[in-house]
This record gives structure tokens, C-alpha cells and sequence, in this order.
């Protein structure tokens, strides 16, 4: 969903590419059960209590910030989900996840998160988390498990071409294999990219750099 400008309350509803995958199937797979809230727009750092011209005008330049179009690539859209946390709660929720991952061609690793903060303690989330990469060329492997549900098994099971593309897998836990093929290094000893983890009850987000290594 998105906003089409500031001065009308005007809501622009479009499918991600997940919802149009399930309706071009026309097998009933396809509902609506769930929406998020984002506020990625906004930066609140332009919220100014010494506003020259009183409280009223103290969110003006928040107000006034362009907002996005809506369009179904889910992975670049909505990454900061507004969350509804229980009554009480005093501290946001934060995932327990490697700073970075390092690894060498052929070498395997899992990663399992922990959301902190959360529901009264450290605990692994009920829907799992969303792990997406960079550029998946680098691995032979990238697949989440634990979650069992029609679109986690989508996600899970989707292969890339080999191209320079991002992919989003779904799980409690994240099976990392590096790639192999010496052919992406060309001239590079090391690839780089990056690792979005995402809960998906608690909207706690946070992103690592992850580095492959030639093996000579």
C-alpha cells in the first residue's frame, strides 16, 4: 500500500509478487489475511521541539516528505514495519544474529536467530523469520527451514538462473552453503554481499555483510 500524496488520504492497494503468484493460480490459494503498516519515508530525526513558530509546526518538515508509490517488489518496500507489541512492553524487540559471516568456496553454515526482547525473554518467533540475500550466485545452497506453510515452501523452492538476483527464503533457521563456481570470481579473491533477517512476528529487522572466499 502506499500513499499517493499529502494532501488527499488517498490508499494505491497493489498485489506483491507473492499475491500475484497465488492469484494467477486460480485454485482458491490465493486470500487476503493479513496487511502491514511501514513508515520507511520518514526520517524522525527532522522532528524539531524548537521550532520557531511553536509546537504546531514542530513535525512540519516530517509532514511535508514525499512519499513512495507502491510497487510489488516486497523485499525493497515496507522494510521498516510498523509493529503492534504487548501492553507493557519496554523495550523493542532486536534479533541475536552473527555480526558477519565469512566463509570459504564449499564451506557450510546455519543460522539460527533469536529475537531478544520479546514476548518476556529470548525466544525463537512462531512464523519464523525472512532471510533475504543480496546476490544469491553465492551460494550453492540458501534455504530456510522449519516453516512448512504454502508460501515458505515457495519461497524455499524457487531456484535462480544464475543471474545477479536478490532471494528471500523463509524459515527458523537459514542454511548457508558458499558457491564453488570460480568462474564469478574473475579477478577478486573474495565476493561480498548482504544478509536481511527479519522476524516475522516481531518486525525486528537487521542486516550483515556476508563474505565468500577463493580457495586456491
Amino acid at each position: 500500500m502506499g500513499y499517493l500524496n499529502n494532501s488527499v488520504v488517498t490508499v494505491d492497494a497493489i498485489l506483491t509478487d507473492v499475491g500475484r503468484q497465488l492469484l494467477s493460480q486460480n485454485n482458491g490459494s490465493f486470500r487476503i489475511t493479513q496487511f502491514a503498516l511501514a513508515d520507511d519515508e520518514i526520517d524522525y530525526t527532522l522532528y524539531n521541539p524548537n521550532h520557531p513558530s511553536g509546537s504546531a509546526f514542530y513535525g512540519e518538515a516530517i509532514d511535508n516528505m514525499p512519499l513512495l508509490e507502491a510497487f510489488p517488489q516486497a523485499s525493497q518496500i515496507m522494510k521498516y514495519k510498523l509493529t503492534t507489541l504487548p501492553r507493557g512492553t519496554a523495550r523493542i524487540p532486536i534479533l541475536a544474529i552473527p555480526s558477519n559471516v565469512g566463509l570459504k568456496q564449499g564451506q557450510s553454515q546455519v543460522i539460527t536467530p533469536q529475537t531478544l526482547n520479546y514476548t518476556g525473554g529470548n525466544t525463537f518467533e512462531a512464523s519464523g523469520y525472512t532471510f533475504t540475500i543480496s546476490d544469491v550466485r553465492l551460494f550453492s545452497t540458501f534455504e530456510g527451514v522449519g516453516i512448512n506453510t504454502p508460501t515458505a515452501t515457495n519461497l524455499n523452492t524457487t531456484t535462480t538462473l544464475g543471474t545477479s538476483v536478490s532471494k528471500t527464503v523463509i524459515g527458523t533457521s537459514l542454511n548457508l552453503r558458499a558457491t564453488t563456481v570460480n568462474t564469478l570470481f574473475s579477478t577478486q579473491n573474495t565476493l561480498q554481499a548482504t544478509l536481511t533477517i527479519e522476524g516475522r512476528d516481531s518486525g525486528a529487522r537487521s542486516i550483515i555483510p556476508i563474505s565468500v572466499t577463493k580457495v586456491s
